[in-house]
C-alpha cells in the first residue's frame, strides 16, 4: 500500500467513523454496487483514480453518475473515496469494498456474527471442489453465480453477510473465494475492534476452553480476539494459532517432527 493511498484511506476511515447514524445495510449495499459499477468501467475507474486530476472535477463526476441513485451517506462516503489520491486504481476499489463492509457489519444487530458466518461458509466451500468452481470460474456468469448464493445461504445467514458475499463473488479483483472471505472477516472484525485468531486443534474445544483462550491472546495482543476453530484430527493434541502473520504452534504433531528432524540431524 502506498502513501498516497495509506492517507486516502485513513481519511475515508475518518469520514465514517465520525458518522455512527450512516450504519445502514442499505448505505453498505449501494457502496458494493457503486464500487462494482466503477470496477467494471475503465474510463470512470481512470478518472476517479488519476492522482493528477483536480479533485473538484472526481466530485462532480461521482455526483453526475450516482447522486440520483445512492443514499445520502453512500453518496458522502463515495465522494470521500473521490476526493482522496490513491496509488493505483485497485487500492480505490479495495477502498470502497473496505468502507461496504465496514458500514454492513455496523448495520448488523449485536447478536449477529458475520465473522462467523463468513468463516463457516468459507469452510463449506473449502471442503467442496464443485462449489468453489462455480463461484470463482471466470467462464461463470455473476448473475449465475448471485443466484447460487441467493439458493445457498437466503435464509440461512445474515441479511448482511448475505449482501457481502454477494458482491464478492461479483468482484473478486483477481483474489480466490478463501482470500476474499478471509479479507472480508477481517474488515469486519477490525471494524469491532477486533483481531481474528484462527485456532486449529484435534478435538472442538470446550466453551470454557475458548473463553480463556480468548482471554490470554487478548491479553498478548493488547486487542479483543475472536477465535475461529479449525477441528483437524492430524495435530494428535494441542494446538495450533494463527493471528495475521503470527503462527503460535503447540500440536504434539509439529513437537513430534521437530523431534524427528533433531534425530535425523
Amino acid at each position: 500500500m502506498g502513501s498516497a493511498t495509506r492517507e486516502a484511506l485513513a481519511t475515508s476511515r475518518a469520514a465514517l467513523a465520525a458518522h455512527a447514524d450512516w450504519a445502514d445495510l442499505a448505505t453498505g449495499e449501494n457502496l458494493f454496487d457503486a464500487g462494482r459499477v466503477i470496477g467494471d468501467s475503465s474510463q470512470l475507474l481512470a478518472a476517479l483514480s488519476d492522482a493528477s486530476a483536480e479533485t473538484s472535477h472526481k466530485v462532480a463526476l461521482v455526483r453526475a453518475v450516482f447522486g440520483a441513485t445512492l443514499t445520502p451517506a453512500a453518496l458522502e462516503l463515495l465522494l470521500s473515496v473521490a476526493a482522496g489520491r490513491w496509488s493505483s486504481q485497485q487500492d480505490l476499489l479495495a477502498a470502497i469494498e473496505e468502507l461496504a463492509l465496514r458500514v454492513t457489519a455496523d448495520s448488523a444487530e449485536a447478536d449477529v456474527s458475520i465473522r462467523s458466518e463468513l468463516f463457516l461458509f468459507g469452510a463449506a466451500v473449502s471442503s467442496d471442489a464443485e462449489l468453489e468452481l462455480a463461484l470463482t470460474s471466470k467462464l461463470g456468469k455473476s448473475s449465475a453465480k448471485v443466484g447460487l448464493i441467493q439458493a445457498l445461504l437466503a435464509g440461512k445467514v445474515s441479511p448482511q453477510t448475505l449482501v457481502i458475499i454477494r458482491h464478492l463473488v461479483q468482484q473478486p479483483r483477481g483474489r480466490r473465494i478463501g482470500e476474499l472471505l478471509t479479507d472480508a472477516a477481517t474488515i469486519v472484525a477490525d471494524q469491532a475492534d477486533s483481531i481474528i485468531a484462527t485456532v486449529t486443534v484435534a478435538a472442538a474445544l470446550q466453551p470454557g476452553q475458548r473463553d480463556r483462550l480468548a482471554a490470554t491472546l487478548s491479553t498478548r495482543y493488547g486487542r479483543n480476539v475472536a477465535l475461529n476453530e479449525v477441528v483437524d484430527a492430524s495435530v494428535v493434541g494441542g494446538l495450533k494459532v494463527q493471528i495475521g502473520d503470527d503462527v503460535i504452534d503447540g500440536s504434539v504433531a509439529t513437537r513430534l517432527k521437530d523431534l524427528r528432524l533433531q534425530l535425523a540431524g
